[in-house]
């Protein structure tokens, strides 16, 4: 009897390459607007998800493709609210047009490690899914703020950790900036994540074991060995009787 398991990948951020990974993925995040994407990315990348029966999220962001969404910007609480739901909404009338379903909404980069910390932010970011979304999950990263303050709006949370991605002791993901942040050996990613599966925990960047349990696990579409690491990852799962929650 096979255990589903979901995971996700950041797409239609310019490098191409859903194609190849959708195949092997159960959830995809499609940027709409703010790091990355425009109209054609967001109409073709929601048609191959249609076509491989993956999960649709809308990947909303600081408004900054000189950055990719990476670094913090200085916004009121009314104007960031204003940006994330201009987003979500620009991806959801491509996703009616085609006649599928917004699944789920996961903030990127510099907005998603905020948001995990500041209750201001994480405000914000809840009001705007519960503002434009109905019956929509938001992914969330364990061990955050985000997933109280989600739940005490009515908004469901799907907790997420990350299969190509180092974590500190408090359970925070390593800066980019950082040698290791991100893990890019297939092997190393398939440890990585079986740990956290199983053992409920993750063994952070300075070899201690960290509480970490997750509904669903990312591997970063812009990681350079995204697809040898997905399909590997698979491939992997099956024989330890897991399969993809498609």
């Amino acid at each position: 009897m096979f255990k589903s398991i979901d995971i996700n990948c950041d797409v239609g951020e310019g490098l191409n390459n859903e194609t190849e990974l959708m195949p092997y993925i159960s959830s995809c995040n499609i940027a709409c607007g703010g790091h990355a994407g425009n109209d054609e990315t967001m109409i073709n990348t929601i048609k191959l998800a249609i076509k491989h029966k993956v999960k649709i999220g809308a990947h909303p962001s600081f408004p900054d493709p000189h950055n990719f969404g990476r670094k913090i910007m200085n916004m009121n609480p009314v104007e960031l609210q204003t940006c994330i739901e201009d987003q979500i909404l620009r991806l959801s009338r491509h996703i009616d047009a085609l006649g599928a379903k917004l699944h789920h909404v996961k903030a990127h980069g510099a907005l998603y490690n905020l948001a995990a910390i500041d209750k201001q932010t994480a405000k914000v970011l809840v009001k705007a899914v519960a503002n434009t979304t109905i019956n929509t999950s938001l992914y969330a990263p364990c061990n955050s703020l985000l997933i109280d303050l989600a739940r005490q709006k009515g908004v469901k949370v799907v907790k997420e950790a990350f299969g190509d991605r180092n974590y500190n002791t408090n359970a925070t993901l390593v800066s980019r900036k950082l040698e290791g942040a991100v893990l890019k050996d297939k092997e190393k990613v398939v440890r990585h994540l079986l740990q956290m599966i199983k053992k409920k925990e993750v063994l952070s960047i300075d070899g201690v074991g960290v509480h970490i349990e997750a509904e669903t696990f990312c591997i970063h579409g812009d990681n350079p060995n995204a697809k040898e690491v997905v399909k590997h990852l698979v491939k992997e799962l099956f024989k330890e009787g897991f399969k993809l929650n498609k």
